[in-house]
């Protein structure tokens, strides 16, 4: 893979944009190393149970390359979407295992998107999101006007499309879109890295966890009290229920497997 970097630390799969001379924006060729790597993280055999994913240099991702794309394909840059960005963003939707996401810089267009899709989101003070969009006449995708209106209400998310303005990490951390915040790019890749961690330590009903709260937007009372009930009894199925349970009976800590 020539765009993307994989590595297995343990059992977190560490990802990485990888093209830092364009401020890792992303083509073609990276979306196709996207895939080839996330399947990587998926297969059972290399033992990932969570996810990091980042970026190479100083950014994380400045959205998508244009300079790879001529003006025909700008006019079709929804078809595009579909056929490129779409897999990747529901694929990660419905990974099971959890995401981490390390924001070392730039965050923009659907650079973002790829941030936001994080279940923890960590970000180095310097660094900044932008919905560059408005800028060059198209309109936010990656799934940014599902994320952000839910993620820091209606009006925030109004504000940085139209105005496609810099939102500094401190600011989003305030607002609520970054979880943990760190002083610099050694500090933020050593700090995500302990949660991812700390998550891959963990039961198998995190993977649970994540298929109710993305499902929570769209169902109703009743409905997510179903699939509650329904992923309870999964997760009470499972080998770390029970190990969880002896561990707190005993009063240690539990050594959770993922089954």
């Amino acid at each position: 893979m020539e765009r993307m970097a994989l590595d297995f630390d343990g059992k977190v799969a560490v990802l990485k944009f990888n093209h830092p001379e364009v401020l890792n924006a992303i083509g073609g060729q990276m979306l196709e190393d996207f895939v080839e790597a996330f399947e990587q993280v998926k297969d059972p055999a290399n033992g990932a149970r969570a996810l990091l994913l980042t970026g190479v240099g100083r950014a994380f991702s400045a959205g998508a390359n244009l300079q790879e794309r001529g003006r025909n394909e700008r006019r079709r840059a929804g078809d595009g979407l579909r056929g490129g960005y779409h897999p990747l963003l529901l694929g990660l939707r419905d990974l099971e295992m959890p995401i981490v996401t390390a924001v070392n810089g730039v965050a923009a267009g659907v650079g973002m998107s790829f941030a936001l899709v994080g279940d923890i989101v960590c970000a180095q003070k310097g660094a900044y999101f932008l919905q560059a969009f408005a800028r060059i006449g198209l309109v936010p995708d990656g799934g940014s006007t599902f994320m952000l209106p839910r993620l820091i209400g209606w009006g925030r998310a109004m504000e940085l499309s139209l105005l496609a303005e810099r939102l500094p990490a401190e600011q989003a951390h305030q607002w609520g879109m970054v979880n943990r915040l760190f002083e610099d790019n050694d500090a933020l890749l050593e700090g995500a890295t302990a949660i991812a961690r700390k998550l891959a330590d963990g039961p198998r009903s995190l993977a649970f966890i994540r298929q109710a709260y993305w499902s929570t937007w769209h169902n109703s009372y009743e409905q997510q009290l179903d699939l509650e009930a329904r992923l309870q009894n999964q997760a009470g199925a499972t080998a770390d229920f029970q190990e969880g349970v002896q561990a707190f009976l005993e009063k240690r800590e539990a050594k959770f497997g993922g089954k």
